[in-house]
C-alpha cells in the first residue's frame, strides 16, 4: 500500500511556515491599524489641571496606533511658570489652534474636559476645517459672549473678584475630593493640580457657530459628578439629534477616574 494519501495536507516549506510567523507577528504588533485609520487626539485639560491628567487615556489611544497630543495651557501644569504673563481663555484657544497648525494636524478629534469645553468652542472657530470630531467631557458648551464667571455659581465669582481685587495671578484649586475623584487618586490629584490664571476667568469666548458646523458632536456627562449646570447641558443636548450624548458612571475627572471606558468612548466618537 502506498503511504501517500489524498486527504493529508501537503507539507509545508521552510519559506512558507517563517512567511505564516511573520505575518502573524505583524498582525499582532499592529491591531489599531487593522481597525482602521489612525487619528489625531488633541486632548484639553479643565481648570487647575494640566496635560497630565491625560496620561491615562493617552497611553491607552496611542498603543492603538493613534497620535495624541495632551498640552498644558499656558500657565498650568508644568507650564505653570508662566501664570504671570497673564493668560486668559484667548491665550488658552491660540494655545491649541497654533498646535493644530503647527503639527498639520488633519481630522482631529478635539476633546476638552469642563473648562476646556470653553477652549475648544473657540478654537473650533480658527480651525474648524482640521476638526473631524469634538468631544465635551463633563464640561461647558457656551454659547457667545460667555465668560467662566456667567456660567459660574455665585461663590466662585466672589471668590474671583475677591482675588482680583488683592491683585493675585490665580485662584487656587479646589480639593479632588469635590470633583468625586477615586479615593485612591485624590492626593496625586491634589498635588499636581495649580492655581488657575486669574485672567481665564472674565475673558469672554467669540463664536459664530463653527462648533455647530462640525460633522460629529459628542457629550460625555461624568454623572458621579454632582453638577445641575452639566446635567441641563447633557439633557439640551439629549434632545438635539445633531449631538451624541453618552454617560459614565464616575467623577468629574474621568480620565482619571475610568480611563479604559474613556479611551473606548473617544475612540467611538472619532
Amino acid at each position: 500500500m502506498s503511504d501517500d494519501r489524498s486527504d493529508d495536507p501537503a507539507p509545508l516549506s521552510r519559506r512558507t511556515v517563517l512567511a505564516s510567523t511573520a505575518a502573524a507577528v505583524s498582525a499582532l504588533a499592529t491591531p489599531a491599524l487593522a481597525q482602521g485609520e489612525p487619528r489625531s487626539f488633541v486632548l484639553v485639560h479643565g481648570a487647575w489641571h494640566g496635560g497630565w491628567c491625560w496620561r491615562r487615556v493617552s497611553d491607552r489611544l496611542e498603543r492603538r496606533g493613534h497620535k495624541v497630543y495632551a498640552p498644558s495651557l499656558t500657565g498650568l501644569g508644568d507650564r505653570s511658570h508662566l501664570i504671570g504673563t497673564r493668560p486668559t481663555v484667548t491665550t488658552h484657544i491660540e494655545d491649541i489652534a497654533n498646535l493644530i497648525r503647527f503639527e498639520d494636524l488633519e481630522r482631529v478629534v478635539l476633546v476638552g474636559h469642563s473648562y476646556g469645553g470653553i477652549v475648544i468652542s473657540g478654537v473650533a472657530e480658527k480651525v474648524q476645517r482640521q476638526i473631524a470630531s469634538i468631544v465635551f467631557l463633563d464640561a461647558f458648551v457656551p454659547q457667545n459672549g460667555a465668560t467662566i464667571m456667567s456660567l459660574s455659581r455665585q461663590g466662585l465669582r466672589d471668590a474671583v473678584n475677591a482675588a482680583i481685587k488683592r491683585g493675585e495671578l490665580g485662584i487656587p484649586p479646589a480639593r479632588a475630593a469635590y470633583f468625586n475623584v477615586n479615593a485612591k487618586d485624590q492626593a496625586y490629584v491634589d498635588r499636581k493640580c495649580t492655581p488657575q490664571p486669574i485672567g481665564t476667568y472674565g475673558d469672554p469666548v467669540k463664536l459664530t457657530g463653527a462648533r455647530e458646523r462640525i460633522a460629529k458632536k459628542t457629550y460625555i456627562r461624568a454623572k458621579g459628578y454632582n453638577s445641575a449646570g452639566f446635567d441641563a447641558i447633557a439633557a439640551r443636548l439629549r434632545a438635539d439629534p445633531a449631538w451624541n450624548v453618552q454617560d459614565m458612571p464616575c467623577g468629574h475627572d474621568a480620565m482619571i477616574d475610568m480611563p479604559d471606558r474613556l479611551a473606548e468612548l473617544l475612540l467611538a466618537s472619532a
